[in-house]
């Protein structure tokens, strides 16, 4: 996937909104494919709850997809080909979280401002609190959308529809700016 200069990002966590805790293995049916080299996520039982329509419908969006996950690079290996997604870029986590910034800032939050260099982005994740969207609103010179998604069920309807009304706002927004 090409990164466009300009065009909005989308950092993508897989752990609760791709991956959801609470929906029982098995609820997406898999499509038969010659067998993958083994990798370490590939004996993960979790990996049935992946939905394989996912990759369409995140890349219907129309920004750039960047996995923003601990699974880092892995997500590539594992996780893109399970839901039909290309290699995407990976943001490369610091060695060990900073621990400064005020209390209840997410540790992944200063590295995406700083990924994404002012440009427009989306940042897909179960952890987001109140403190991430307040130091985004206070860092980040582009508009943000930081959108949290319910760990138990994972991206829905609900959450696509989110997406796309603010991804569309954006580039209405900068059309007629």
């Amino acid at each position: 996937m090409t990164s466009v200069p300009g065009r909005p990002l989308l950092f993508l966590d897989v752990d609760g909104p791709l991956i959801p805790f609470g929906s029982p293995p098995s609820d997406h049916p898999q499509t038969v494919t010659a067998p993958s080299p083994p990798s370490p996520g590939h004996g993960n039982p979790l990996l049935t709850r992946l939905d394989p329509g996912l990759g369409a419908r995140l890349t219907a969006l129309g920004c750039d997809l960047v996995w923003a996950t601990t699974w880092t690079e892995e997500a590539n290996e594992v996780v893109s080909p399970r839901i039909g997604l290309p290699r995407l870029p990976v943001v490369e986590w610091p060695a060990s979280p900073a621990d400064e910034g005020p209390h209840g800032l997410h540790w992944k939050t200063r590295c995406l401002v700083e990924w994404a260099d002012g440009r427009p982005f989306i940042w897909v994740d179960d952890e987001i609190t109140a403190m991430d969207r307040l130091w985004v609103d206070a860092a980040h010179p582009g508009p943000s959308l930081l959108h949290r998604v319910d760990p138990a069920v994972g991206l829905e309807d609900a959450d696509f529809r989110v997406l796309t009304e603010w991804l569309e706002a954006v580039t209405a927004h900068r059309a007629t700016g």
